[in-house]
């Protein structure tokens, strides 16, 4: 479905109060530092209401921009701008905010998500990366205004700094704010400056590794798992993982590692995912804090790294990511709540949505694995 998009203004959002300067350099901690230099994105639907008028574009807008910048003065690393990899400089540039007029109805892309589609709803891709990792910004908006009078909020923050609960946390300020305007007595969010004390920065600079960048034609479909069936995020990983790994193993090269473990079943993959979770434990945290932190961060990249060199075959990585029980439903700018907020739960709480990026020739075979169709749906 061909959709148009027109970006019709461009501006940088300052803090409205300045940030203190004793807290004008935010260090990044090592976990930090070890993150890619992506970025974090989030599109939120808002359908207009039918008892409403469509709100009014300019006055939505300029109260989303005085609002965004009453809450960035609260969250003020987001209006910094990125140094190196060793921190923020918190010089209260401002994040980026752009317009946008969307010329066709929310319903048309609820209908049948489509991943190129809805990136256009983002302020910048989220793989948008400075040469040299200098001066990047933080955070960037893109407020979409549709014919119909409903709107897209899409956010990119970048993750250096930004994890699910920071995302949905600003999300929820954000919006409270939009609706009631900042309280007074409001505080700086700044729970999060105690991680470089407790995971210690180093001189390190993280680069993500050649091969395990694809430069095969990947494909990008959603899926949603109904809450009648497994909704909890390790089974549903596991189905993920099983049915990817039978997807490629139809393959004519698949690597003998995968051929031999054609008989996993999928309890098999549950009971491994539940077992390294289980491994991420108060005691491995604590392994990560102190002088030899750094040390334990990459005994697993070594591990992988040695299995990679073992291997006689290519090694087939799927990286997993859950937001599931964030609360982004709650952002209600004064329109109501979202009609659909990608990617997280479902809005009801009684499902999980996934999107799941693979090579073209394993998604064909991916869409009609039949353990898998027992338990989606494709549409919001």
């Amino acid at each position: 479905m061909a959709t148009k998009v027109k970006v019709v203004s461009t501006e940088t959002i300052k803090p409205s109060s300045p940030t203190p300067p004793h807290l004008r350099n935010f260090n990044f901690c090592l976990l930090d530092q070890l993150a890619p230099p992506f970025y974090v994105p989030v599109v939120l639907f808002y359908s207009a209401p039918d008892e409403k008028a469509a709100p009014d574009s300019a006055s939505v807008s300029g109260n989303l921009e005085t609002s965004l910048a009453q809450v960035l003065s609260l969250f003020y690393p987001l209006g910094g701008r990125v140094k190196g990899n060793a921190g923020i400089d918190c010089d209260d540039e401002g994040a980026l905010y752009l317009e946008a007029k969307a010329h066709f109805e929310l319903s048309k892309v609820l209908s049948y998500p489509d991943i190129d589609q809805l990136q256009q709803f983002l302020p910048f891709s989220p793989y948008r990366v400075s040469t040299n990792n200098e001066d990047q910004v933080i955070k960037g908006v893109q407020a979409n205004f549709f014919d119909c009078g409903s709107i897209r909020i899409g956010i990119c923050i970048s993750h250096k700094i930004a994890n699910g609960a920071l995302v949905s946390a600003f999300l929820n300020a954000w919006s409270a704010i939009a609706n009631n305007g900042i309280d007074s007595k409001a505080s700086l969010i700044t729970p999060f400056l105690k991680a470089s004390e407790l995971f210690q920065p180093k001189d390190i600079n993280f680069q993500i590794p050649s091969r395990v960048i694809s430069r095969e034609k990947l494909s990008t479909k959603r899926a949603r798992f109904s809450g009648a069936n497994p909704t909890r995020v390790g089974a549903v990983t596991a189905l993920i993982w099983k049915s990817a790994l039978e997807a490629a193993r139809k393959r004519p090269d698949v690597a003998p590692l995968m051929e031999a473990n054609k008989g996993v079943k999928l309890q098999d993959f549950a009971g491994i995912l539940r077992n390294s979770i289980r491994a991420i434990n108060g005691q491995y945290m604590s392994a990560l804090q102190g002088q030899k932190g750094l040390g334990k961060a990459c005994e697993s990249l070594m591990a992988a790294q040695k299995l990679v060199a073992s291997s006689p075959g290519e090694i087939e990585l799927y990286r997993f990511i859950s937001w599931a029980r964030f609360s982004f439903y709650r952002a209600d700018f004064g329109w109501e709540r979202p009609a659909w907020v990608c990617t997280t739960s479902t809005r009801c709480g009684d499902g999980i949505e996934a999107w799941i990026t693979l090579a073209e020739h394993d998604m064909i075979e991916f869409e009609h694995n039949d353990e898998l169709l027992q338990f989606v749906s494709p549409n919001p």
